[in-house]
């Protein structure tokens, strides 16, 4: 049980470790040192479907408005973001992403849609929900972190 444990583990680490860099080498290919894997995750966040508030997207980032300010701002000079006002309340700022931007959503999305694909590639339904059950008790063990106030 020790060494699947400790098996389990190591490519837990290894498969996290070369995840993140194989999405950053794909992103290096199609735009070279033009833009970061945190601008790429906050692309990710912004989403395709509607235009989402700061303090919205902060929230979901957990990021202050602030810091998010300062990416936002640098994403909007690559051409990647757009901000806008909206009519009811001119203070409110909602940000949406730009062709540009929407093509980079697509690359983060269709990596990560293929990571799913290899990792069900070959398994039958039955190990499918197996897959999914583990996942699912490492996403509660993570959010419990979360909601416990050990990271903020």
């Amino acid at each position: 049980m020790n060494n699947v444990l400790g098996s389990i583990s190591a490519n837990l680490i290894k498969l996290f470790d070369n995840i993140m860099e194989v999405e950053a080498h794909t992103i290096r290919n199609e735009y070279g040192d033009k833009i970061s894997m945190t601008e790429v995750h906050t692309i990710a966040a912004i989403g395709v479907a509607e235009l989402k508030s700061m303090s919205e997207l902060a929230a979901q980032l957990s990021i202050t408005v602030g810091t998010l300010t300062v990416a936002i701002n640098n994403l909007v000079k690559k051409g990647f973001v757009e901000r806008y006002k909206t009519e009811r309340d001119r203070r409110v700022v909602k940000v949406a992403l730009t062709k540009e931007g929407k093509k980079i959503y697509s690359l983060h999305e269709k990596f990560h849609n293929d990571i799913v694909f290899a990792l069900i590639k070959g398994l039958s339904e039955s190990e499918m929900d197996v897959v999914a059950k583990a996942l699912d008790n490492l996403d509660s063990f993570v959010e419990k972190r979360f909601e416990n106030g050990e990271i903020k």
